[in-house]
């Protein structure tokens, strides 16, 4: 298990978080539409993986809109914001706010994918939701870049994610 803090409050995280050089594997993920949506959808195509415990939170909401900024300038790139949060959050959220240039997906369906992506918050009361991070993968699912953000409270390094594209 890895730690990271909420408010300064050591928590849990329980699995493998991806390192720079691994493969990622195809996850297959809920959108939506309801419809699954795996990584290799987008084969061809950089990914921005974008995950954080709820998009009905200050910090998640941010990192959604400025990703959503931040991705129109992104040639080949796709950036797909991940979460526990049910589709209709998302489309909610999406819709309230005019975010169109980043993909939401939820893992409702599969909650194994909070493990395989080493982000299943294994202690607190956010215990069953992921923690804050960014992984950054090439056209084959590789990892240029990846953050586990140590205190969930704070906003992913987006520069430093961006620049390895």
């Amino acid at each position: 298990m890895t730690q990271v803090t909420l408010a300064g409050t050591p928590i849990e995280v329980k699995g493998h978080f991806p390192q720079v050089g691994e493969t990622v594997e195809n996850l297959v993920f809920t959108n939506t539409k309801l419809e699954d949506v795996a990584l290799n959808d987008f084969a061809g195509k950089r990914k921005i993986l974008n995950i954080f415990p709820s998009i009905d939170t200050g910090v998640c909401a941010t990192s959604v809109r400025t990703f959503n900024q931040k991705a129109v300038n992104l040639a080949n790139t796709v950036v797909l914001c991940i979460s526990a949060d049910l589709p209709f959050a998302h489309a909610r959220f999406c819709g309230a706010e005019g975010i169109e240039n980043v993909q939401t997906l939820s893992t409702f369906r599969d909650k194994s994918l909070h493990t395989k992506l080493g982000v299943d918050i294994a202690s607190s009361g956010l215990a069953g939701l992921t923690s804050r991070s960014v992984i950054v993968l090439d056209e084959n699912n590789k990892v240029l870049h990846s953050e586990l953000v140590s205190e969930i409270k704070s906003e992913p390094d987006y520069e430093q994610a961006l620049a390895v594209l």
